[in-house]
């Protein structure tokens, strides 16, 4: 696939071009335009909502400038991404590792292998967070769930038109946006088509030693360094077409695309001293990784009013997600790095259809029932040169699923209101991968309890309570995937514990969670609030992928298993206000901070850093801006600090992080109504991060230790409205 990218730069700028020269003409004089802010409509649905929820408006998630919606989420209390700073990846709620958020796309599942972060802010209108989970939304939501709502746009509102350019590593990149709205009589249309080019540096430097104890005594002292840089361009276009028909009902279709192509050139050194079989010496290789990705969607919506106190809701999704992956090493003159040919080609379908009914009770009862039907056929076709295994590791896979739901409302009095709700969930998978044919099935039932608490019906304090049974179903690739070689020989050292195999496990149990969620909430003036939440999980047959020496194949290789039960508890704390309303004689500056702090224990597993993968104790931001006086100006920035911390994955095996520190700063002038100049300072004092991986035991010594380079990215943002 190739993205004729620099057309349509060319195409939007014309665009706009035209459009600001229309701008010229004369302009009647509109009056006074009143301005509210959208902060307000945050906070109240926030307040009002029975389940615990934060919302993101529009405003707030193109406040800082970033080019990626994970910038944005990683800003709220409890939820952090993996990776180094200013190259995450992975949402992570709570501190519990990716898989157990539930991330909904205008509130139905994205894809495994899609993610969510490579959504663009312009094409987002508002981001919902639950941090229990409810009968509607879903109970596959241990940690919580995530609904990214796509641009709705509204009546009279201007198109939107952003073009930047960033500099990162000494490398460039481009993007340009264009937002629109348009109504006629009962139908209305919003679209948003983003393109963008990035290019991107790495450079990793790993130090790996493994000493072979007991009968088999064996040395190797390895030091590995790669430099890369990945090159992408990407289309993204969203729209949102709307018809009214008869009073309260409408039909909205929503359909999504994304395409993409990377391509990563880099070049590895090798240095490495081994004994007892293995080979010795400085090498090198060239590498190269081209990958071709889109994902098409097509969501519906119809509502309809029977009578004023019922409604009916009929929604489907129809859905394909595609992607091939090209990966190729040319080995250098000594042999220790080998020349390979690797192809992946990935592909997902998946169609689901639900059906709601909703009814307004006497007695303030708002009852809500539905059901829900899913299938998903994936394949993914994996070729080697030379090969590593006697097949193709190829997999095919069918999932259904059909849940059933029914939950209840209720504003029992000024001080009270409830939600109870409950909910049956089935998964089916079949598969293949070349090897075994294999089948899964599980199917859980969710009780789910919320209650809302004001001492006073005005009151600026309110209390929240949750006591809930969600679940994490084992992803199709986790129950399917072939056993896959990391290298084709392992004459050259290169599998052991920090890089082994890989190989899936059908006989998975889903993760079944119970929750206590308790929270105090006090409101202030002007959209600010103070908040504490308390919350506990205890998980029954937590799933961890133990590394192990393979008895049949002599080789180290992964797998996911049920290890038992896992307990995590944690507080978050957040705070939104303005330094005025605190110190009368300060400037008016609009503060964000919130802290989280994690504990988890998995029972089983040694400590003292026997947590959950990948938790970290504690997360944490601190923000604000402020609009100078006089001037057109206004300046903000963000910390976000995660602390290094260890985990014990196995009697033997022990994984580590170094801490993770991003700094953001941007400053925006208005040069009119309608003209703006962003400039934004991501990861604004870069510094180096490790990760390391430590295997012990009576056979094997082996420690390995990886340091990434992180940079600063600097970019220039023009802002236009139309």
């Amino acid at each position: 696939m190739s993205i004729p990218l620099k057309k349509i730069f060319a195409w939007l700028m014309l665009l706009a071009l035209h459009q600001a020269w229309a701008q010229t003409a004369p302009v009647a004089d509109m009056g006074q335009v009143e301005i509210t802010d959208k902060r307000d409509d945050e906070v109240k649905e926030r307040r009002e909502s029975t389940v615990s929820k934060i919302v993101i408006t529009h405003e707030e998630i193109e406040r800082m400038g970033d080019n990626n919606i994970g910038d944005v989420l990683q800003r709220q209390p409890g939820i952090s991404m993996g990776g180094p700073p200013g190259r995450g990846s992975g949402i992570r709620m709570r501190g519990l590792s990716v898989g157990y958020t539930q991330i909904l796309l205008d509130g139905q599942r994205v894809p495994p292998g899609f993610s969510i972060e490579s959504l663009t802010p312009e094409m987002v209108e508002r981001i919902e967070i639950y941090r229990a989970p409810t009968a509607e939304t879903g109970a596959q939501a241990v940690a919580g769930t995530i609904n990214v709502i796509t641009r709705q746009g509204k009546r009279g509102e201007p198109m939107d038109l952003k073009s930047s350019v960033a500099t990162q590593g000494g490398e460039v990149s481009e993007m340009v946006a264009l937002s629109k709205h348009e109504e006629y009589g009962h139908f209305s249309a919003n679209y948003t088509l983003s393109a963008n080019h990035s290019t991107l540096p790495t450079h990793t430097e790993t130090d790996l030693i493994r000493e072979g104890l007991g009968a088999n005594p064996s040395s190797l002292d390895r030091t590995t360094v790669n430099d890369t840089t990945t090159q992408r361009d990407s289309i993204n276009s969203t729209a949102r077409f709307q018809f009214q028909g008869a009073p309260g009902e409408t039909l909205t279709l929503m359909p999504f695309l994304m395409a993409s192509r990377t391509t990563t050139t880099g070049f590895e050194t090798l240095s490495q001293t081994s004994t007892g079989g293995g080979l010795s010496g400085d090498d090198e290789a060239s590498t190269q990784n081209e990958k071709d990705s889109w994902m098409l969607r097509l969501n519906g919506q119809w509502k309809k009013p029977l009578t004023p106190d019922r409604l009916i809701e009929l929604k489907f999704h129809v859905g394909g997600w595609n992607s091939n992956n090209n990966q190729a090493q040319t080995a250098g003159p000594e042999g220790i790095l080998p020349s390979m040919r690797l192809t992946n080609t990935l592909t997902d379908r998946s169609v689901n259809a639900s059906f709601k009914y909703k009814q307004t009770l006497t007695g303030g009862h708002e009852w809500v029932s539905g059901v829900e039907l899913e299938q998903v056929i994936r394949a993914e076709d994996a070729y080697a040169t030379p090969a590593l295994l006697g097949n193709d590791g190829d997999l095919g896979a069918h999932q259904r699923r059909y849940a059933f739901y029914t939950q209840d409302e209720w504003q029992i009095n000024p001080h009270w209101a409830s939600y109870a709700g409950l909910r049956y969930e089935h998964i089916g998978t079949d598969g293949n991968n070349g090897q075994t044919q294999a089948q899964n099935n599980s199917s859980v039932f969710s009780p789910l309890l919320h209650a809302l608490w004001r001492p006073e019906p005005d009151s600026q304090d309110q209390v929240r309570m949750s006591l809930t049974r969600s679940y994490k179903a084992p992803a199709v690739a986790s129950l399917m995937a072939p056993y896959l070689r990391t290298t084709q020989d392992s004459t050259n050292g290169r599998n052991g514990p920090s890089d082994p195999d890989t190989v899936g496990n059908p006989y998975l149990k889903p993760e079944l969670a119970t929750g206590l969620d308790l929270a105090l909430e006090h409101y202030l003036p002007d959209s600010g609030i103070l908040s504490a939440s308390v919350f506990y999980r205890r998980v029954e047959n937590y799933v961890r992928n133990l590394v192990a020496l393979d008895a049949n194949t002599g080789r180290w290789a992964s797998s996911p298993e049920n290890v038992g039960t896992a307990n995590t508890e944690g507080l978050e704390l957040e705070a939104k206000f303005r330094l005025n309303q605190l110190l009368p004689s300060a400037p008016a500056v609009n503060l964000r901070t919130n802290l989280s702090l994690f504990h988890s224990q998995v029972f089983g597993v040694p400590g003292p850093h026997n947590q959950m993968d990948q938790q970290p104790h504690l997360t944490g931001n601190v923000g604000g801006d402020y609009r100078l006086r006089g001037l057109p100006l206004t300046l903000g920035g963000n910390l976000n600090l995660t602390p290094a911390y260890v985990t014990q994955t196995s009697e033997e095996q022990t994984l580590s992080l170094s801490r993770k520190r991003e700094l953001d700063v941007y400053g925006l002038w208005k040069v009119d109504k309608t003209t703006a100049w962003r400039l934004s300072l991501f990861n604004l004092a870069p510094h180096l991060f490790s990760s390391g991986n430590l295997y012990q035991s009576p056979a094997l010594l082996e420690n390995s230790q990886a340091i990434n380079q992180t940079y600063l990215n600097v970019q220039l943002r023009w802002e236009k409205k139309l």
